[in-house]
């Protein structure tokens, strides 16, 4: 088998909103969304997995992603979501940390298309999950962000949600795994 990248299908989705659907290429079409759940797409044929999104949110929003398993969101208060958040904007360089029960992941505009990558190391597998995300945000004409996650609990997760701090968001999203 050859090494490179697998789209990783979602057995289903769930959404608030408008619509969404699974497109043929295994990609993932949603518009004027609250929240987004992909299950499935996480297995253990991979360790590692790559998410692609571009999108527009009805604001300028943060956007936050829980893990889940079995169509379940773990949510839980006691078991923090740890993130770390960086950006350039303009000439302004910028950073937090929060611990929350859903962990801080993208930022998207009102304005024009954002785009982002998301990385997931390890969350099939029965260990702590971490995750990076890296995108490009059309605000204020460009924007340079990075975000770095943990999750506490050493449980399986086959999926994720995303969800808008406010207001919704609509774009396309894929999720791939690392055949490696």
């Amino acid at each position: 088998m050859t090494n490179g990248l697998v789209v990783m299908t979602p057995s289903s989705i769930a959404y608030s909103g408008t619509s969404a659907s699974i497109n043929a290429d295994g990609s993932v079409v949603f518009s004027a969304c609250s929240s987004l759940s992909l299950n499935g797409v996480f297995t253990g044929d991979y360790d590692n997995y790559m998410v692609t999104i571009r999108a527009t949110g009805t604001n300028d929003t943060y956007v936050r992603c829980r893990l889940r398993a079995s169509g379940v969101d773990e949510s839980s208060a006691s078991n923090y979501y740890v993130d770390q958040y960086l950006y350039a904007l303009n000439t302004v360089v910028g950073a937090s940390r929060t611990g929350t029960n859903g962990a801080q992941s993208f930022y998207f505009s009102n304005v024009q298309r954002s785009g982002n990558t998301a990385y997931f190391f390890g969350p099939f597998l029965a260990q702590p999950t971490a995750a990076r995300e890296v995108g490009a945000v059309g605000y204020q004409n460009a924007t340079l962000q990075e975000f770095a996650w943990t999750h506490s609990l050493s449980n399986s997760y086959d999926g994720f949600t995303f969800y808008p701090n406010a207001g919704s968001l609509t774009g396309l999203l894929t999720v791939f795994g690392f055949n490696q």
